[in-house]
Protein backbone atom coordinates (compact mmCIF):
# COMPACT_ATOMS: atom_id res chain seq x y z
CA UNK A 1 0.00 0.00 0.00
CA UNK A 2 1.15 3.48 -1.03
CA UNK A 3 0.58 5.91 1.77
CA UNK A 4 -0.47 9.63 0.54
CA UNK A 5 -0.99 11.10 3.82
CA UNK A 6 1.13 10.68 7.51
CA UNK A 7 -2.39 10.05 9.53
CA UNK A 8 -2.62 7.00 7.21
CA UNK A 9 0.94 5.33 8.68
CA UNK A 10 0.07 2.71 10.99
CA UNK A 11 2.85 3.41 13.29
CA UNK A 12 1.82 7.36 13.53
CA UNK A 13 -1.40 5.70 14.61
CA UNK A 14 -0.11 3.83 17.42
CA UNK A 15 1.99 6.90 18.04
CA UNK A 16 -1.27 8.51 18.51
CA UNK A 17 -2.82 5.74 21.12
CA UNK A 18 0.42 5.61 23.06
CA UNK A 19 0.12 9.74 23.09
CA UNK A 20 -3.67 9.66 24.15
CA UNK A 21 -3.07 6.65 26.72
CA UNK A 22 0.31 8.42 28.14
CA UNK A 23 -2.35 11.73 28.37
CA UNK A 24 -4.26 9.88 30.54
CA UNK A 25 -2.18 7.61 32.51
CA UNK A 26 -0.23 11.14 33.52
CA UNK A 27 -3.53 13.06 34.52
CA UNK A 28 -3.24 10.59 37.74
CA UNK A 29 -2.99 12.26 41.43
CA UNK A 30 0.23 10.38 41.84
CA UNK A 31 2.02 12.49 39.46
CA UNK A 32 1.69 15.40 41.61
CA UNK A 33 4.92 16.38 42.85
CA UNK A 34 6.86 14.24 40.81
CA UNK A 35 9.35 17.40 39.35
CA UNK A 36 8.81 17.36 35.71
CA UNK A 37 7.78 13.27 34.76
CA UNK A 38 4.25 13.85 33.76
CA UNK A 39 5.55 16.84 31.43
CA UNK A 40 8.60 14.63 30.32
CA UNK A 41 6.48 11.52 29.51
CA UNK A 42 3.78 13.68 27.72
CA UNK A 43 6.30 15.08 25.22
CA UNK A 44 8.23 12.17 24.89
CA UNK A 45 5.42 9.99 23.69
CA UNK A 46 4.03 12.92 21.40
CA UNK A 47 7.14 13.39 20.04
CA UNK A 48 6.92 9.68 18.31
CA UNK A 49 4.55 10.66 16.39
CA UNK A 50 5.58 14.23 15.60
CA UNK A 51 8.93 12.88 14.27
CA UNK A 52 7.49 10.06 11.91
CA UNK A 53 5.04 13.15 10.63
CA UNK A 54 7.80 15.42 10.12
CA UNK A 55 10.11 12.66 8.50
CA UNK A 56 7.07 11.61 6.37
CA UNK A 57 6.25 14.94 5.27
CA UNK A 58 10.17 16.35 4.27
CA UNK A 59 10.32 14.90 0.73
CA UNK A 60 13.25 12.77 1.04
CA UNK A 61 13.94 9.62 1.98
CA UNK A 62 17.19 10.15 4.08
CA UNK A 63 15.43 13.28 6.31
CA UNK A 64 12.63 10.69 6.60
CA UNK A 65 15.18 8.13 8.01
CA UNK A 66 16.66 10.35 10.19
CA UNK A 67 13.48 11.41 11.73
CA UNK A 68 12.41 7.54 12.18
CA UNK A 69 15.25 6.91 14.73
CA UNK A 70 14.23 10.48 16.36
CA UNK A 71 10.47 9.11 16.68
CA UNK A 72 12.56 5.29 17.71
CA UNK A 73 14.92 7.24 20.33
CA UNK A 74 11.67 9.11 21.68
CA UNK A 75 10.14 5.43 22.19
CA UNK A 76 13.11 4.38 24.30
CA UNK A 77 12.45 7.39 26.39
CA UNK A 78 9.09 6.76 26.64
CA UNK A 79 10.19 3.22 28.08
CA UNK A 80 12.43 4.10 30.16
CA UNK A 81 10.63 6.44 32.13
CA UNK A 82 8.08 4.22 31.92
CA UNK A 83 10.30 1.57 33.78
CA UNK A 84 11.37 3.99 36.24
CA UNK A 85 8.00 4.38 37.14
CA UNK A 86 8.23 0.36 37.94
CA UNK A 87 10.89 1.49 40.25
CA UNK A 88 9.13 4.21 41.87
CA UNK A 89 6.60 3.88 45.18
CA UNK A 90 3.24 5.17 44.61
CA UNK A 91 2.40 3.86 41.28
CA UNK A 92 1.41 0.09 41.85
CA UNK A 93 -2.31 0.83 41.12
CA UNK A 94 -1.20 1.94 37.51
CA UNK A 95 1.00 -1.27 37.54
CA UNK A 96 -1.32 -2.84 34.01
CA UNK A 97 -1.69 0.44 32.45
CA UNK A 98 1.97 1.34 32.63
CA UNK A 99 3.05 -2.63 31.15
CA UNK A 100 0.40 -2.02 28.36
CA UNK A 101 1.98 1.32 27.56
CA UNK A 102 5.88 -0.48 27.68
CA UNK A 103 4.20 -3.09 25.30
CA UNK A 104 3.02 -0.69 22.88
CA UNK A 105 6.37 1.85 22.94
CA UNK A 106 8.65 -1.50 22.30
CA UNK A 107 6.25 -2.24 19.63
CA UNK A 108 6.51 1.04 17.77
CA UNK A 109 10.28 0.98 18.58
CA UNK A 110 9.81 -2.28 16.29
CA UNK A 111 8.04 -1.10 13.49
CA UNK A 112 10.36 1.96 12.92
CA UNK A 113 13.32 -0.18 13.36
CA UNK A 114 11.95 -2.14 10.66
CA UNK A 115 10.65 0.84 8.33
CA UNK A 116 13.91 2.79 8.59
CA UNK A 117 15.78 -0.22 7.85
CA UNK A 118 13.49 -1.13 4.58
CA UNK A 119 14.39 2.27 3.21
CA UNK A 120 18.28 2.37 4.13
CA UNK A 121 18.44 0.70 0.24
CA UNK A 122 16.14 1.86 -1.74
CA UNK A 123 16.63 3.34 -5.08
CA UNK A 124 13.92 6.06 -4.39
CA UNK A 125 15.13 9.39 -3.11
CA UNK A 126 11.65 10.52 -2.05
CA UNK A 127 9.17 12.62 -3.45
CA UNK A 128 11.08 16.07 -3.56
CA UNK A 129 13.64 14.48 -6.20
CA UNK A 130 10.70 12.43 -7.86
CA UNK A 131 11.23 13.96 -11.51
CA UNK A 132 8.76 13.12 -14.47
CA UNK A 133 12.18 11.05 -15.94
CA UNK A 134 12.54 9.21 -12.16
CA UNK A 135 8.55 8.25 -12.36
CA UNK A 136 8.61 6.96 -15.77
CA UNK A 137 12.31 4.70 -15.17
CA UNK A 138 10.69 3.59 -11.97
CA UNK A 139 7.46 2.27 -14.25
CA UNK A 140 9.91 1.13 -16.65
CA UNK A 141 11.45 -1.14 -13.99
CA UNK A 142 8.28 -2.40 -12.50
CA UNK A 143 6.69 -3.12 -15.39
CA UNK A 144 10.02 -5.31 -16.79
CA UNK A 145 10.14 -6.94 -13.07
CA UNK A 146 6.70 -7.62 -13.49
CA UNK A 147 7.07 -9.23 -17.09
CA UNK A 148 10.42 -11.43 -16.04
CA UNK A 149 8.17 -12.67 -13.14
CA UNK A 150 5.51 -14.13 -15.36
CA UNK A 151 8.20 -15.65 -17.41
CA UNK A 152 9.83 -17.49 -14.55
CA UNK A 153 6.33 -18.73 -14.01
CA UNK A 154 5.40 -19.71 -17.41
CA UNK A 155 9.06 -21.42 -17.40
CA UNK A 156 8.43 -23.23 -14.30
CA UNK A 157 4.86 -24.61 -15.39
CA UNK A 158 2.62 -22.67 -13.10
CA UNK A 159 -0.38 -20.77 -14.75
CA UNK A 160 -1.55 -17.98 -12.38
CA UNK A 161 -4.70 -17.42 -14.29
CA UNK A 162 -5.63 -21.16 -14.81
CA UNK A 163 -4.19 -21.82 -11.31
CA UNK A 164 -3.29 -25.23 -13.21
CA UNK A 165 0.24 -26.65 -13.42
CA UNK A 166 1.65 -27.75 -16.69
CA UNK A 167 4.79 -30.06 -17.61
CA UNK A 168 7.82 -27.24 -17.29
CA UNK A 169 8.77 -25.50 -20.76
CA UNK A 170 12.26 -26.49 -21.58
CA UNK A 171 13.94 -23.76 -23.38
CA UNK A 172 17.87 -23.63 -25.02
CA UNK A 173 20.26 -22.59 -23.00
Amino acid sequence: MKYERFEQLPVWRDGMDLSEQMFRLTADRCFNGQGDLRNQLQRASLSICNNVAEGFERGTTQELITFLYYARGSAGEVRSMLLLLDRLGGFGHLKSEISNLKSLAESISRQLRAWADSLQNSPIKGQRYLTEHARHEHKQRSRAEAFLGSLERFRSGHDPYTRQTREPLALPG
